[in-house]
């Protein structure tokens, strides 16, 4: 089992940056191929970017590349979300995943391990 808990997460003028993390117990994350996914209140659970368990792929949901940044340092067993340039459409809960399939990243299913989320909100 690994267990996952973000944290980061909080209130924010548009415009503005956070850095969420990710922090992982149980297993060692360097195996595991790691995405970031938010979900708004009504909304469907939407992929925001992936990185592999190298660290030497990554992919970005098209609405947050050039402002969102994912990185991990498997050393800590940690992985980050650096976002940039924050949106009031941003305002999400955001959890991260790990999971063995890099290939359909994108996609909720192919994860095996989810964290709680941390809410960002991002004011207008």
């Amino acid at each position: 089992q690994v267990q996952l808990v973000e944290s980061g997460g909080g209130l924010v003028q548009a415009g503005g940056s956070l850095r969420l993390s990710c922090a992982a117990s149980g297993r060692t994350l360097s195996r595991y191929h790691m995405g970031w996914f938010r979900q708004a209140p009504g909304k469907e659970r939407d992929f925001v970017a992936a990185i592999s368990w190298r660290g030497d792929r990554t992919a970005y949901a098209d609405s947050v590349k050039g402002r969102f940044t994912i990185s991990r340092d498997n050393a800590k067993n940690t992985v980050y979300l650096q976002m940039n340039s924050l949106k009031p459409e941003d305002t999400a809960v955001y959890y991260c995943a790990a999971g063995l399939t890099f290939s359909v990243a994108d996609r909720p299913n192919v994860y095996d391990f989810w964290g709680q989320g941390t809410q960002v909100t991002v004011s207008s």
